[in-house]
């Protein structure tokens, strides 16, 4: 199955990178590759995620990566990867609908 990134996904894990490197340049680094690497486990198993808790859907999912939720749509033929968000904060609505803007 194809993997979509949304231009909101690619964002918020290029600014939780850019918080990481104030720290840890390398570890930045590292943490992004590993949640690029997490989304193969959707995209060769699309319905291995969780649900999520905040939207009542069965075509959206979540992996649960170290602190942080990966939010998907299982579309027809692609994994539509939403947006990335802290696992202590809850999911605002508008992620999803504003995912591609």
């Amino acid at each position: 199955m194809r993997v979509r990134w949304s231009p909101l996904a690619v964002a918020r894990v290029s600014e939780i990178a850019e918080y990481i490197a104030r720290d840890n340049p390398i570890a930045a680094e590292r943490w992004a590759i590993s949640v690029f690497d997490r989304v193969k486990q959707v995209r060769d198993f699309s319905k291995s995620g969780r649900h999520v808790p905040e939207i009542i859907r069965k075509d959206i999912g979540e992996l649960v990566h170290g602190n942080f939720r990966i939010i998907y749509r299982i579309e027809r033929q692609a994994v539509s990867i939403l947006t990335v968000r802290h696992f202590k904060q809850i999911l605002p609505l508008e992620d999803i609908d504003r995912a591609w803007e």
